[in-house]
Formats: structure tokens, C-alpha cells, sequence
């Protein structure tokens, strides 16, 4: 009798055991498939779990082991002999390879293995061995230390565009782009016009091609810069709006959004809107170019800066031909930033492309909403169904 028992018992427990797997394994695919699709429309904060060492920098090795065998190949001395680059470069690669090798190791991983998760060691010597390499074999302390420099700034690059998903982001943007360009035409009907007056105006005045000219180009292009900078300043303004607008249009009080969610969230809103305003300064630039090589040409320039300028393009045209110069593509830039910036605080201040501008938003997002709630109910699934099994089938559990 207890024999029979303890046979079924065995049964019993092996029944629930497959009865748990299956139900995991059916769960973890549809979670998988959830988490492609979050990924794929760049909200891949959306996924629980989602860490830096596992899920960031591991999908940048490719890139961040072509980067490091560059900054190698950039430390030889092209003065020395070949022999001593090469002894170099194998030496260089062999303290890499060894020094990940061992960090392998130590975490308990073959020595050759490919890392699943890149932590704090692993970073610190993507970050410090470039560096000391020069320092090492050339006593180059300053290339060094920059090296380094420039390494930490790229791991904070790589977070930031693998982390929020920047190329889904544009992808995603890119294929709505004119769709919101069309929600957009009465503020570029109102904006538009006024804006290439005024900057026909400026476009066509001496002042305007001695200022930017003039700067080398270290000076034009921080101002350039900072034209840029003003614009996205006022684009970042309205974000937080229009994050919580989004949130209460798709519903998401009942599972409402993470904070890291909501940062991406807020990429998504900056890029949209960003990729409006580069289309509508490239338009403007391009415009310029034209214009500028049309109707100013070599005399007027010389006039104008006051000295010759040297053609950098020269396209046949019937009477003179049309010509492009440094100084059309300096001036034809400064203009369109100008009218990036113009147009930047035109979307700021103007409330009924920012109804429509949300509105249209929400809907193209409102299905990666839907099937946010229920990817966040299979992880619950998923994680009861873990939870059961543990307890079933620890020692002195029930089963």
C-alpha cells in the first residue's frame, strides 16, 4: 500500500512538473515575441529585466571589439620598424584576449567564451587596456589617458542609442515622418512663408555672408551648434506633456508606465519631432543652394567678402555657369539652422499641432500599449508558474 502511494505520489509530482514546463515554455515564447516587438518599435524599456550588462553593452560587442582592435591598429609608431608594429599589435591583442580571458574565468565561464553579460570588470578594461597600451610600449601618456577618455564617452554613447532603442526609434519616425508632416501643414502654412521671407532677406545681405564666412571653423560651427542646441531645447520643453498625455490617452493607469519607460517614451517624442524639424532644415538648406548659386554669383561674391572665392562645384548653365563655394554652403547652413530653430519654437507654441501631433502619436502606439498589458500579465504568469514548481519540488514542499 505505501509503495502503491509513494508510486503515485512519483507520478503525481512528474505529471506536474511536465504540466509546468509546458505551460513555461509556451509562456516564454509569446514573452519572447513580445519583446521583439518592443524592441523592433524602440521602447525596449518595456521589458522587464531589461539590465545594461545583459541586454545593452552585450548586443554592442561586435562594435565595441572593432573599436578597441582600431584603437590598437591606431597606437603603432608608423616610425618604427615593421617588425616592432607587429610584435606591438599581437602584444596588444594578446593582453585583450588574455585579460577577458581570465575575467571569463573568474565569472566561471570558459576561457574562450563570449561574455553573456558584460559588468563593471569587463567595461573598466574595455575603458583602461587601450589606453595603457601606448603608455606601455611608447610611454605616450597623454594619447593614453585620452584614450581612455574617449572610451568612457562611447560606453555612455552606446548606452544611450542601444539602450533606448535610437535606431528603432528613427526607423520607426522615418516611415511616419511624412504623416506627420501632413498633421503638421497649418503650422508649416503660417510658419513657412513669414520664415523664407525673412530669411531671404538676411540670406541676400552682405552682413549675413560676412558673418559666417569670416569665423574659422571652430567658432562657426559652436554657433552652429548652438542654433541646435537652443532648437532642441525647446523641443525638450513640451516632452514631459506630452508623455503624461500619452499615458492617459492609452490607458495605462492600471499598469502605469516605469520610470525608465517613460524616458524612452520621451525619445520616441524628441526624435518624432526632431526628424520634423532637420526635414524642414534640410528643405530650407537646399533651397538656399540653389537660390545662392542661381543669383549670386562669382562678382557679387567678391564684392560682397570683399575677395575672390574658389568654386567647389561648376555645373554648365545657359549665360554663366551655376557655381557652389564654401562660402554659399556656410552661409546656405547658418540660414537653415536658423530656420531649424524658427520652426522648433513654432511647435512649441503652437497648440493645435501639438493636439494633433499627440493624437497621432497615441494611436500609432496604442498597440504596443495593448500588448504591453498583456506581456506584463504573461511575466506574472510566467513567474506564478516558476513559483509553483519551486515549491512543489523542493524538498518538503507539496506537490
Amino acid at each position: 500500500m505505501a509503495a502503491s502511494l509513494a508510486r503515485a505520489a512519483d507520478m503525481g509530482t512528474r505529471g506536474a512538473m511536465w504540466l509546468h514546463r509546458r505551460v513555461s515554455d509556451d509562456v516564454g515564447r509569446q514573452i519572447n515575441a513580445f519583446e521583439r516587438s518592443f524592441r523592433r518599435a524602440g521602447l525596449p524599456n518595456m521589458i522587464v529585466g531589461y539590465s545594461a550588462t545583459e541586454d545593452i553593452f552585450t548586443r554592442a560587442i561586435p562594435f565595441l571589439t572593432v573599436v578597441f582592435m582600431a584603437q590598437v591598429v591606431n597606437a603603432l609608431d608608423v616610425e618604427a620598424n615593421w617588425w616592432m608594429n607587429l610584435l606591438f599589435f599581437l602584444g596588444g591583442v594578446g593582453v585583450m584576449l588574455g585579460a577577458f580571458g581570465l575575467l571569463n574565468v573568474a565569472r566561471g565561464r570558459p576561457f574562450a567564451s563570449i561574455p553573456r553579460r558584460l559588468g563593471a570588470p569587463e567595461l573598466a578594461a574595455f575603458v583602461v587596456l587601450p589606453g595603457l597600451l601606448p603608455i606601455i610600449f611608447n610611454g605616450q601618456w597623454r594619447f593614453g589617458i585620452t584614450t581612455m577618455l574617449v572610451n568612457l564617452a562611447l560606453l555612455g554613447v552606446v548606452y544611450a542609442v542601444v539602450g533606448y532603442g535610437v535606431f528603432s526609434i528613427v526607423g520607426w519616425a522615418v516611415g511616419r515622418l511624412f504623416t506627420q508632416l501632413r498633421l503638421a501643414l497649418p503650422l508649416l502654412v503660417r510658419a513657412v512663408p513669414l520664415l523664407l521671407f525673412f530669411s531671404l532677406v538676411s540670406f541676400l545681405a552682405t552682413e549675413t555672408w560676412q558673418v559666417f564666412t569670416e569665423p574659422a571653423p571652430g567658432r562657426y560651427w559652436t554657433v552652429i551648434g548652438l542654433f541646435v542646441l537652443l532648437g532642441s531645447t525647446f523641443l525638450i520643453v513640451q516632452i514631459p506633456h506630452a508623455v503624461r498625455e500619452v499615458e492617459e490617452d492609452v490607458g495605462t493607469a492600471a499598469e502605469p508606465l516605469r520610470r525608465r519607460e517613460r524616458i524612452n517614451l520621451a525619445v520616441v517624442v524628441f526624435i518624432s519631432e526632431s526628424l520634423q524639424v532637420l526635414l524642414v532644415s534640410a528643405a530650407v538648406w537646399l533651397f538656399y543652394v540653389v537660390i545662392g548659386s542661381l543669383l549670386v554669383p562669382a562678382s557679387v561674391r567678391a564684392v560682397w567678402l570683399l575677395e575672390p572665392t574658389r568654386a567647389l562645384i561648376t555645373i554648365p548653365f545657359p549665360g554663366n555657369d551655376v557655381t557652389v563655394t564654401s562660402e554659399l554652403l556656410r552661409v546656405s547652413t547658418g540660414v537653415a539652422a536658423f530656420a531649424g530653430l524658427y520652426y522648433a519654437v513654432g511647435m512649441l507654441v503652437d497648440r493645435n499641432y501639438r493636439d494633433l501631433f499627440i493624437d497621432q502619436l497615441t494611436e500609432e502606439l496604442r498597440d504596443t500599449f495593448t500588448a504591453r498589458s498583456a506581456y506584463l500579465r504573461a511575466v506574472r504568469e510566467r513567474d506564478a508558474a516558476v513559483t509553483a514548481a519551486d515549491a512543489a519540488f523542493t524538498p518538503g514542499g507539496s506537490s
